[in-house]
Order: C-alpha cells, then structure tokens, then sequence
C-alpha cells in the first residue's frame, strides 16, 4: 500500500502515540492544578496499540514516538517499546519524557527496543526548576540524563519551553552544560491552547529572536533529516552540544510538517491544534480489520489543512498538551 500523502505533498512516516492524558508533574504552562482524571474512555491496550502500529507501518511509518501525559507511568511501558520495535517497518521507536524515573529503567527500555528519548528539562536552576514543574527533582533527572547519555541510544535529547520571565536568561548556563554532552537541546516556543490563554500572554516569548541571537554567535544550521521532528537544529565546533528552534508562530512551521498524532483513546489528530479526533479504536478489535484500518487512514488525509490556526488565536480543541502529548 502506498505511503500517507495530503494533498499538499507531505509524506507522513512519523507519528506520535499518546499512551496516557495523566502525567505527575504540574507544569505552569501545561497542568498546573495537576492531573485531573476526566472518566472518559479507557487508554488503548496493549493489544490495540500492536493493531495500530501495524496499521500504520502498512502505510508508511517508520518513526514512532511514544508521548503522555508521562508515559512511563504506563506499568506496561517496556512491553509496548518491544512490540513496537518488532514491528516490521518501524526504524526508530523514540519516547518523550519529564525524566523522573529515567534512573531506574533506561537500560531496561534500551534492552526492549528504545532508540531515542526526549526529556523535558525546563530549567537547571533548581529553583526555577520547581517553580515551573512543582517539583523539585531535577538533580535526579540531570542524573537519569547523564546515564541515558551513557546508555548508547541513538540520540538523547532536551525539551527546554522557552517562558519569558521564568527561564529565558540561562543561555549561558545552557552553553556550559552543551560544551561536553553530546545532546541537542531544543527550545520550544510557548503555544497557546484551550487552558492556557492568560499564561500564554504573559510568559510567550518568540523564538525567533534567539535563533538570531544563535547566528550571531557562528552557530550553523544543521540540514534536517526526512523522519526529523519540527526543530532546526543548530551546531558549533566549540560544543558537543546541539541547539534546537522549535518555532510554531514561525511562517513555514507547517510546510515541513511530517508526523500523525493519536490520542490515548484511539483518535487520530491531523494536527497538534486541529477542530476533531477521527476516532481509530472500533478497526483496533481485530487483527482483521488492520487492512481497512490502513486504508481509513489514506482517506482521512484528504481532510489535512495546510497549516493550524495559532496565529488567529485557533487552539483547536487541544485544552492542554498533556492531553496529546505536544
């Protein structure tokens, strides 16, 4: 079967798979109240995650990331990175995560199949730290980063929002620690969603004048790979070290767009930012039914705008990014 297309000539080897809406940090631009259950269906099985894996594989994918919420409160989180990487097509099985218990399990989740991980590390300042996640763990998770370094995945890499005002003067902080860790850290713009508005006013800061700040500084743009995520990625010959720009306010965020998002329960979203979830579940009940789940998936494609509505003030109905994994 043909790879997934839009109309728009994007191909689509990427998707991000939510695992679960719960996460256990309380991060200001995100859940700052906590996680807060909403009694709606059940999270996707294990077995419904096998069905949808190859479904899509059938069509194309070949990088799989897995998001939350926080996923490794999934108790069946390695079992699901191993069948994952068994499936025959997928190249990369990557996981984003706050961190908290990468200490404990990264070599188990490299042994089952993990290639890649993502940490979100907002600040290294402890305070900040705690001011912006709730908690004060970050010495853990510097800790549980350094031995994911060691660990020989493919790549490790940092989650950084840029907030105005909370963490936005640590570049030279952030420069120290890129000088001898082979890591790319990736600032990403503050975006508007459905619970945020107020937050987003008062810490959105643009990116693109620090991506400026970057060239000024001789850093040199790194050509993007065909399975990449949204970040231009910067280098330095006096760093190990990497820089990322995730800009979505930017002009051409959405032309580059390569990756299919689906929720926890089983809906596909054609955008982080979209209007509807396209509900996937009933076609995971069977291993059946995995051919006209591949063929779903061409048809719903035809529905993908050119780009999300973000700068008219469109969140969709995204209320938060843990609820679909940013």
């Amino acid at each position: 079967m043909a790879v997934l297309a839009d109309r728009y000539g994007r191909n689509f080897p990427y998707l991000r798979l939510s695992l679960l809406d719960a996460c256990n940090f309380r991060c200001s631009y995100c859940l700052p109240d906590g996680y807060q259950a909403s009694g709606k269906s059940r999270w996707l099985t294990r077995e419904e995650i096998g069905r949808l894996l190859r479904g899509f594989a059938a069509v194309g994918l070949r990088k799989l990331r897995l998001t939350g919420g926080e996923p490794s409160l999934r108790t069946d989180l390695t079992d699901i990175i191993a069948a994952a990487a068994a499936t025959p097509g997928i190249e990369t099985v990557a996981m984003t995560t706050n961190g908290i218990l990468l200490r404990r399990h990264i070599e188990r989740w490299r042994d089952a199949g993990l290639n890649a991980v993502n940490v979100s590390l907002d600040s290294l300042d402890p305070r900040r730290f705690h001011a912006i996640t709730g908690h004060d763990r970050g010495h853990d998770i510097l800790a549980g980063i350094d031995l994911a370094l060691a660990s020989g995945l493919r790549a490790v890499k940092l989650n950084a929002v840029l907030l105005r005002g909370l963490n936005d003067e640590e570049m030279p902080a952030w420069h120290d620690y890129l000088r001898d860790r082979r890591t790319t850290l990736r600032f990403i713009e503050l975006m508007q969603t459905g619970d945020n508005r107020e937050y987003f006013q008062r810490h959105h800061l643009r990116a693109d004048a620090l991506e400026q700040s970057l060239l000024d500084e001789d850093w040199t743009l790194v050509p993007r790979a065909i399975d990449a995520g949204p970040a231009r990625e910067y280098e330095h010959p006096d760093y190990l070290g990497r820089i990322g720009i995730i800009a979505p306010y930017s002009r051409d965020f959405c032309a580059g767009c390569n990756r299919l998002r689906v929720t926890a329960t089983g809906d596909l979203r054609l955008c982080l930012f979209g209007d509807f979830g396209i509900p996937l579940r009933p076609l995971l009940q069977s291993d059946e039914d995995i051919g006209e789940l591949a063929s779903a998936l061409h048809s719903q494609l035809g529905l993908k705008k050119a780009g999300h509505g973000l700068h008219e003030g469109n969140t969709g109905i995204t209320p938060h990014l843990a609820s679909i994994g940013g």
